[in-house]
């Protein structure tokens, strides 16, 4: 560009600095603000990065003791939660310095402060130190994602009461502790409380826990956390609380009304985000808001020209890879390429033992929209690798159109199907067909055959697990 433009992002994370890197790199002038003082967002300060590091902890206790069936017993492991803590927290401080030294080497300019707009090419920052700056841009985007959604029978400065935030801190390890929650959040962090030593109960307002899955994916989760889980209480909703010397007293109110009361040592809520939209100045700008989300169109452009908009604070689902892809979109529409989101698939992983994972069309979203689908299954109790990981419960589901054979959509159940799905989303991207996936040539023995096995279930013959022709 023979005169470089003013792109300032608000809000740095893995859709605002991904954006911002991007527009760096193609030239612009960029610079990021963000609250924190290295970029990296909720998803690396206290989400997606800090849960991840303690769920691979909870993964260590958890094979430990069940190494004993196999015949190999360890002792009772001790948990040194303040060497914990600091671990998680060394995780994390080394990949939001590292992006700190991105910004760096793509020469992008790094404010630490909190951005509103007074215009629709003008915004204030406010620094930890006091400062206030204004800056002049050429174009915006806003990427300031989510918090942590509120209930207002719950809404207390109590610190028995925790947010995902509070709960990542570890600050203890509470002999009895409620999830609010039966979603992604809420079962991740119940099971790595409880692999810490807490009796966890979860409480869901709906029949199911992970409501958005199949419930054949979720049957081998549910199966596996009624094992160790004090209680899952399922269309049960809050009806009073009340603090104690005790702790925290809540009373349940089950789908028939009736009511019981039990006391918690802490009370995690994990009911989902809401966006970060307050605060910003858009009253300034042309931007639309519906329900505190910024509407966009498929180019992430706002009703603003000046301003785009991405991840979290824009809708739909509100992960991390969405923002990422969304701010590569927006980058290449200010760059004058063509630009669209028009991502086939946007996966989904919950990264609790089992793993879930699934992209594209469900079985049950083609049940509600009257699609005519062929579901195929291959269990992982016919698969060699998943055997001898001990882990055989799982499943792997594909979603197929049976005029044309091409894959809607895939679900995967058991363990690294985080890493599985990728296949699938590959797939849906490439618009594979079921012969396409049996005939690509998969290792053996690995859980990444059970996509294969799949296929060749709906092409009628599979190997390792035989299904009577119809």
């Amino acid at each position: 560009m023979s005169e470089a433009k003013h792109v300032v992002v608000i809000g740095g994370g893995p859709g605002g600095y991904a954006a911002a890197f991007l527009a760096a790199d193609h030239g612009f002038k960029t610079t990021l603000v963000d609250l924190q003082a290295h970029p990296g967002g909720v998803c690396l300060h206290w989400g997606c990065i800090p849960s991840k590091a303690l769920l691979h902890a909870a993964k260590i206790i958890a094979e430990a003791r069940e190494a004993a069936t196999i015949g190999i017993r360890f002792q009772t492991p001790e948990i040194d939660l303040n060497a914990l803590r600091a671990w998680k927290n060394k995780v994390v401080g080394n990949l939001t310095s590292g992006l700190g030294q991105q910004c760096q080497k793509r020469n992008v300019t790094f404010i630490q402060g909190r951005a509103s707009f007074l215009s629709s090419d003008r915004i204030t920052i406010h620094t930890p130190n006091g400062e206030r700056n204004e800056i002049t841009f050429d174009h915006c985007i806003l990427a300031t994602g989510s918090i942590p959604r509120t209930l207002p029978e719950l809404k207390s400065e109590s610190p028995r009461i925790m947010d995902s935030t509070r709960a990542l801190e570890l600050e203890e390890i509470p002999g009895k502790l409620l999830v609010v929650g039966g979603g992604v959040i809420g079962l991740e962090l119940g099971s790595v409380y409880a692999s810490l030593g807490s009796r966890v109960t979860f409480m869901e307002m709906t029949p199911g826990l992970l409501p958005g899955a199949d419930r054949d994916l979720v049957r081998p989760l549910s199966k596996r956390i009624s094992t160790w889980a004090d209680k899952i209480m399922l269309e049960t909703r809050i009806a009073q609380v009340a603090e104690t010397d005790q702790g925290i007293q809540v009373t349940f109110a089950d789908k028939d009304g009736t009511q019981s009361t039990e006391t918690f040592d802490r009370v995690l809520v994990s009911v989902g985000r809401v966006p970060n939209s307050d605060g910003l100045g858009l009253e300034h700008t042309r931007v639309e808001l519906e329900r505190g989300f910024v509407k966009v169109d498929r180019s992430q452009k706002t009703a603003d020209p000046r301003i785009q908009a991405i991840g979290d604070l824009t809708g739909g689902p509100m992960l991390a890879h969405k923002a990422s892809h969304e701010a590569r979109v927006a980058v290449e529409v200010l760059a004058g390429k063509k630009g669209e989101f028009d991502a086939r698939g946007i996966p989904a992983v919950a990264f609790t033992d089992p793993e879930l994972a699934w992209v594209g069309l469900t079985e049950t979203e083609a049940q509600k929209q009257g699609i005519t689908v062929k579901t195929v299954r291959f269990p992982w109790g016919a698969s060699g690798r998943a055997q001898t990981l001990s882990h055989a419960d799982g499943v792997t589901k594909l979603i197929i159109d049976p005029e044309t054979e091409r894959i809607l959509g895939v679900g995967i159940a058991g363990s690294g199907a985080g890493e599985l799905i990728a296949e699938g989303v590959l797939a849906l991207e490439m618009g594979a067909t079921a012969y396409d996936l049996a005939a690509t040539i998969h290792p053996h023995p690995t859980l990444s055959e059970t996509l294969m096995e799949a296929a060749d279930v709906f092409l009628g013959h599979c190997t390792h697990y035989f299904v009577p022709k119809r």
